[in-house]
């Protein structure tokens, strides 16, 4: 539960950081918008740090699927454009994915 609670507050930080910096050059917002967003992709790291993996590119690997899930959400939300049929079918396969690889039975080699 840890986990993907970490991965759902990553995913919104980065989503929330990234959307910032699209806000200035995009939509000609004030550079001041920089700052809040250079603080949440600050937590957005901090935050994957959390994820108990022995591996972070693992871990990294698995976030992929929630990070393209809360994207579509943040569509639908913020952008007001509501995901089609491909995209909730792409971002099923990437959830099924990601839980393959954070799910997975390690054995050492």
């Amino acid at each position: 539960m840890q986990t993907l609670a970490a991965y759902i507050g990553a995913a919104i930080a980065e989503i929330a950081g990234c959307f910032a910096f699209w806000a200035w050059l995009r939509l000609d917002k004030s550079v001041w918008w920089i700052l809040p967003g250079m603080a949440s992709l600050a937590l957005f790291a901090y935050l994957l740090t959390l994820v108990n993996s022995a591996a972070a590119g693992r871990a990294y690997a698995a976030y992929g699927g929630i990070y393209i899930a809360s994207s579509l959400l943040w569509l639908w939300a913020v952008e007001g454009v509501r995901p089609d049929r491909w995209d909730i079918l792409g971002v099923s396969v990437c959830l099924f994915g990601a839980a393959i690889i954070i799910a997975a039975p390690r054995t050492p080699l």
